[in-house]
């Protein structure tokens, strides 16, 4: 029996989340910069994997987020990484371990990190 490919696909990128998770652990002092990309939204989340506590989060469905009407996603993205960013700073986080969730680093998830970048975040 042949697979649809977005089974593949998604099992490919189960995977690759999997071997990116063994290497990488979010500390007190380095958190982890979770990203996740939905068809419609993106979300991401702080997380100190030691305490197993989300220190800060922030989506396009967030009702604390601030976006203008008529952005495209990229653009939407980009808005988001530098809010995160701002919330994260005044939070006391400098540094964070960036997690791309076995999306490749391209797109929506290269516009997120770089948008937290900007904003003044260490990746």
């Amino acid at each position: 029996m042949v697979k649809p490919s977005n089974i593949i696909r998604n099992e490919k990128r189960a995977r690759r989340r999997k071997a990116i998770r063994k290497n990488m652990s979010g500390t007190a002092s380095r958190p982890r910069l979770v990203v996740f990309r939905s068809l419609n939204h993106i979300y991401g989340q702080i997380i100190d994997d030691l305490a197993g506590k989300t220190l800060v989060a922030l989506s396009t469905k967030s009702k604390d987020a601030q976006l203008e009407e008529g952005l495209k996603k990229v653009e939407e993205s980009f808005k988001i990484g530098q809010q995160l960013a701002v919330k994260a700073l005044s939070a006391g986080i400098k540094k964070v371990c960036f997690d791309r969730a076995g999306y490749k680093y391209h797109g929506r998830v290269k516009a997120f990190a770089d948008g937290a970048r900007k904003a003044g975040l260490e990746l």
